[in-house]
């Protein structure tokens, strides 16, 4: 085993003692900027992302959970995540939530709808994860309503109107701000608006798992009561936490309502209020991995810088698979720039598995398609992925077209 030269608690980083040692081999794997070295994999995912160095290097370092400076670190996310969102800290509250993004989802729909039967949900969906709203209240016998869109259009506003002036008696609303499993960006503002006017009483739910930090959203315009995403998504954490938004004065009518004892977002609130710390066992290293991520999104310019580059990288994707000949699964109009979706080429040469194996081949890391009724792939845009690494893999893919003699 490698020895290691001493770390105080002041370091910022850990030394290796040889070249050839571990974090040696870390330090020289990514450059800040996006360069790639053999063997290291490019992930062009919706998540978990490619992460940036120093946010790797946050985590080389073990601290307490009920440590003064951990506490201070757990103040420091939820404050800048106000920032964030543009929300003031009299109005709304963050909670973080130990485990992946659908435990937030989940924590937000059995805190936020009253025991009581006579309450339900209404759930906006078009794909995987809107699906997924549904699966989480059938489990918890949450009454619901599923409105269903095509998986390749956006949630339409006016359905939504329409749908409420028949019945606005839903306690909550449920929205996926990107439809990451095609990739389609939904109105969540035009909706919000809808529902303000025409029911409501009814509290507004956003996932915005795939957009939080990297698409500007209103909240105040919005009317959003409770938004929820996840660390390794566009702040380019780690996997390890995810945490909710709340409105406060909507989070206080929730006390009571929890099925679960480590969901309970008013419970979590009221603890970290109080003490600063965790109910139970935080993801340390993963919140140590999030400061620095979020240092690094001030840094790059906030939300709008953050979107510029991934607008950037987006664009490339866009012009580069064109020219190859693949054709996108959406109209422009509702295709953001968080990931996109492909098309399977209707060539005979053409097998996913070996397009997929072959650019993994190359280190370059892609995501099959989650819609229902197309086949297609997705190639990611955001994570620690810059214009040239989106270059390289339109070098790569071209690669591999040819090695399959795709001639689109």
């Amino acid at each position: 085993m490698h020895r290691l030269k001493s770390f105080t608690s002041t370091s910022r980083f850990w030394s290796p003692l040889k070249k050839n040692d571990i974090f040696d081999v870390l330090q020289t794997q990514m450059c800040r900027h996006g360069t790639s070295k053999a063997g290291e994999k490019k992930l062009f995912t919706p998540g978990p992302l490619g992460t940036s160095l120093t946010v790797k290097q946050a985590m080389l370092r073990d601290v307490g959970s009920r440590d003064v400076e951990f506490i201070k670190t757990i103040s420091f996310i939820r404050s800048k995540l106000l920032d964030i969102a543009g929300v003031s800290a009299n109005d709304y509250t963050t909670i973080p939530v130990q485990g992946s993004g659908t435990f937030a989802v989940e924590a937000v729909f059995q805190c936020a709808v009253p025991r009581q039967n006579n309450n339900k949900v209404l759930i906006l969906e078009n794909g995987a994860y809107g699906k997924r709203m549904g699966k989480i209240c059938e489990t918890l016998s949450i009454p619901h309503h599923i409105e269903s869109f095509s998986e390749d259009k956006a949630v339409d506003a006016g359905r939504v109107e329409e749908l409420l002036k028949k019945d606005n008696s839903y306690n909550l609303v449920s929205i996926v701000h990107c439809e990451t499993s095609s990739g389609v960006f939904n109105p969540v503002e035009e909706v919000g608006s809808v529902i303000k006017t025409t029911s409501p009483n009814s509290s507004y739910f956003v996932d915005g798992m795939s957009s939080f930090g990297a698409v500007p959203l209103d909240f105040k315009k919005a009317n959003v009561d409770y938004l929820v995403s996840s660390a390794n998504k566009c702040i380019q954490g780690t996997p390890g936490f995810s945490f909710a938004i709340a409105k406060k004065d909507k989070l206080s009518q929730c006390k009571g309502n929890s099925r679960s004892l480590s969901l309970d977002l008013v419970d979590q609130c009221e603890t970290l209020d109080k003490t600063g710390q965790f109910r139970f066992t935080p993801a340390t290293h993963s919140m140590l991995a999030f400061k620095q991520a979020l240092l690094e999104l001030e840094e790059e310019g906030g939300v709008t810088g953050r979107a510029n580059r991934y607008k950037k990288n987006r664009s490339i994707i866009k012009r580069g698979m064109k020219d190859l000949g693949f054709k996108e699964l959406l109209d422009d109009d509702i295709s953001g720039y968080i990931i996109t979706s492909f098309l399977f080429p209707d060539h005979p040469n053409f097998n996913f598995q070996q397009f997929y194996s072959r650019l993994n081949d190359k280190d370059q890391v892609i995501y099959p398609g989650k819609v229902l009724n197309t086949d297609c792939f997705r190639i990611g845009n955001i994570g620690h992925l810059f214009p040239q690494d989106m270059e390289h893999f339109l070098v790569c893919a071209k690669e591999v077209c040819k090695d399959m003699d795709l001639k689109l």
